[in-house]
């Protein structure tokens, strides 16, 4: 039960984060907004939430002296996953607040850049927050407000790893994971290879048949005309 809950709270978090790393690519872009703005602000705050959620569990988990050798693997190796998430969220988070200081929404003659990305992106946000609709009411000059606020949560978010290596000491070295590297990437390019391959042996065996027959037709012409002119120099002998 317990291995469960800790599964499903780390899956929450890496949804959130994939999420607000999707959102953050996007400021200074021509998606920029203030809604923008406050999806940031509210999904940050809400992996947060899980990444808090995360530790408490873990760590008690990780604490406990009757927790059998096999079960303390598992929870090691999802630490070291809840670690690597935590990380890429600060990551995101300084990345988030060097744009932000880049790009103030409120600037005129501040020009926003070609990301490449388009349209909006409530529907990442509400999917974030496990929500239909989101609802926006931050003010007007939250993309300058919210920057001291997201300072503050870095620090925190630092802070909150530093605890977590101070209270549980899982080397990444030591933990082995249930598959080899990029075995995901493999299984789903070697799916797609092979449907590639099939349709590549189809048109193979198309283009083989077409070839077949033009070389048939050919051959016969030549026969024929071989026949044609054998017999016409037989008249003329």
């Amino acid at each position: 039960m317990m291995k469960e809950e800790s599964k499903a709270l780390l899956d929450a978090l890496n949804k959130v984060t994939a999420c607000y790393r999707h959102m953050v690519l996007t400021i200074g872009g021509t998606s920029d907004s203030q809604n923008l703005r406050e999806e940031l602000k509210k999904t940050r705050q809400k992996a947060q939430e899980l990444a808090v959620a995360n530790r408490n569990k873990l760590t008690t988990v990780l604490k406990d002296k009757t927790v059998s050798k096999e079960d303390k693997a598992e929870f090691e190796r999802l630490w070291v996953i809840f670690s690597t998430c935590l990380e890429i969220l600060e990551i995101d988070m300084r990345r988030a607040l060097e744009l932000g200081h880049e790009f103030p929404l409120n600037v005129p003659k501040k020009h926003l850049i070609q990301t490449g990305m388009s349209g909006g992106t409530s529907g990442v946000a509400a999917r974030a927050m496990s929500v239909q609709n989101m609802k926006y009411e931050a003010e007007q000059n939250i993309d300058v407000v919210d920057l001291k606020d997201l300072e503050n949560e870095i620090n925190q978010v630092g802070e909150m790893m530093y605890e977590m290596e101070m209270k549980v000491n899982v080397p990444q070295w030591t933990v082995e994971a249930k598959q080899d590297p990029g075995a995901e990437l493999k299984s789903t390019i070697s799916m797609g290879a092979s449907s590639i391959g099939m349709i590549s042996v189809e048109e193979n065996k198309s283009f083989c048949d077409i070839s077949k027959v033009l070389a048939g037709i050919i051959f016969s012409a030549v026969l024929i005309i071989a026949i044609v002119l054998a017999v016409c120099v037989v008249k003329l002998s």
